[in-house]
Order: structure tokens, then sequence, then C-alpha cells
């Protein structure tokens, strides 16, 4: 009986220690609680220095090409190429859609989430703008029925930068 004793107080010290390792902690970067290790915890309470700061917006941070639209369909996509030395998240861009002649269509700015490593590149899809499938972009091929062609002009507006641990 006094082996079993012992046993199970080993088992509930051992299990204390444990959790005491192991605890929530406040995390600064948006999440509300992220689990940590006592010993990292500490490690990575360094606060940033007045000589840490976010590097500059770069409109060429970003490259779009190869946008495609036919008319049926229900998503835009084009490659996006990541030009910094950091991993992206996301970028922010806004569209301007035109007719052949450059009259305004529609213009709208949205973020794409898309992750991207430095020097890499990746296809992205977005929700089309044209809910009616009437119209194409004009480089994706003409269409069997009747639809009106457009142009698209893209201006980078924001680029997330990740900061991971290394």
């Amino acid at each position: 009986m006094t082996a079993r004793l012992t046993s199970i107080a080993i088992i509930t010290a051992t299990m204390c220690m444990a959790a005491f390792a192991r605890t929530l902690v406040p995390d600064t970067r948006g999440v509300e609680f992220l689990v940590t290790d006592s010993a990292a915890m500490q490690a990575d309470t360094v606060a940033p220095t007045a000589t840490q700061q976010l590097p500059p917006f770069d409109e060429k941070a970003v490259t779009l090409r190869g946008f495609n639209k036919r008319v049926a369909d229900n998503y835009e996509t084009f490659f996006v190429q990541n030009n910094t030395p950091f991993a992206l998240a996301g970028i922010i861009v806004t569209l301007q859609y035109t007719d052949i002649n450059g009259t305004l269509l529609h213009e709208r700015t949205i973020h794409i989430p898309c992750e991207l490593l430095p020097g890499k590149s990746r296809q992205v899809s977005i929700d089309s703008f044209d809910r009616q499938h009437v119209f194409y972009y004009y480089l994706s091929g003409k269409p069997r029925k009747s639809a009106t062609a457009f142009r698209v002009s893209a201006r980078l507006m924001g680029y997330d930068i990740t900061i991971t641990r290394p």
C-alpha cells in the first residue's frame, strides 16, 4: 500500500511541475493567449529599441502579372511576385477596370492574403467584380457569347511583412 501511495505522490508532483513549466501568458501581437515554456518566455520579452524600424514602402516590392478572367469565370487570377527580402502574408491592391476606350467601369481596393517567401511567386484568385458574367479580360480571348472586353490596372497600396521566429 505504501508503494502505491508513493507512486501516486510522484505522479501528482510530476503533473504539478509540468503544469507550472507551461503557462498561459498574454501575447502582445494580437493573439489573446500564447502557450510557451517559462524559459522561452523570458528570452522572448526583449522590448524593441528605438533604432528598430519598419522598412519604407516600396512600390516595386510586389510584381503583379498574368491577369486572366474569361466571361464565365467567377474568379480573377494573376501571379504575385515578392521582390522584398521579407516573407509576405498579404498585399493590398487597388484595381481599376476600364473598357477598351478607357472609360472607368469599376474600381476597388482589396486585401489579398498570400504567403510569399522572398523572391517567390504564386498564383492567386480573387472573387470577380463581374457577377453577371458579361465582361472578359481583353487578353483572355474573345468569348462565343456577346460580352464586353475590359482592361485592368493595379496599384500596390500595401503589403504585410511576416515576422516569424527563427
